[in-house]
């Protein structure tokens, strides 16, 4: 067998083990989308955020608070602009799939700082009007965060959930 002979067989059979790894892991990952309704989560309906069970406590207390006729979870969540939605919601959807899957996260649920910075925006982008005169003299100064006196509102009865933060 000459050089360019073994060279070949090995470029094909790497070439094999490719596909083969590859085909597997698209079969698994298939798999996995349509197990888990995977394409539900595409949709804007609050009911797909409990299919996780440790998101029912979150769903329920959102069913009785102030928000549930006026904003979804993606409306408060996932903050404004097309590519960031979809950023955030690819973003959060692959690191709650692997907490969840691998049961490695925070108990009780604690909101992480990129999410609460959208929280808060989505926040000032609705309440606009309302916040106007609390809102920095100055680009990048100091002011509360909303959740810090309206974690409730998003919520029912879950005062401490925004402000334990990490």
């Amino acid at each position: 067998m000459t050089d360019r002979q073994r060279t070949d067989r090995t470029l094909w059979r790497l070439a094999v083990a490719t596909a083969a790894a590859l085909g597997i892991l698209g079969g698994v990952g298939m798999f996995t989308l349509g197990y888990a309704d995977g394409l539900a989560y595409l949709r804007d309906d609050p009911a797909v955020c409990a299919n996780c069970h440790v998101m029912q406590e979150h769903y329920d207390s959102w069913l009785q608070s102030s928000h549930d006729n006026v904003a979804t979870c993606n409306d408060c969540h996932l903050g404004q602009g097309f590519a960031g939605r979809w950023i955030t919601k690819a973003d959060n959807g692959f690191f709650h799939a692997l907490a969840f899957t691998t049961d490695n996260f925070h108990r009780p649920l604690q909101i992480k700082p990129r999410n609460r910075r959208k929280t808060q925006e989505a926040c000032l982008a609705c309440h606009e009007g309302t916040v106007n005169a609390m809102l920095p003299a100055h680009q990048g100064g100091d002011m509360a965060w909303c959740a810090d006196c309206h974690s409730d509102v998003g919520h029912a009865g879950r005062r401490r959930g925004f402000a334990d933060r990490q």
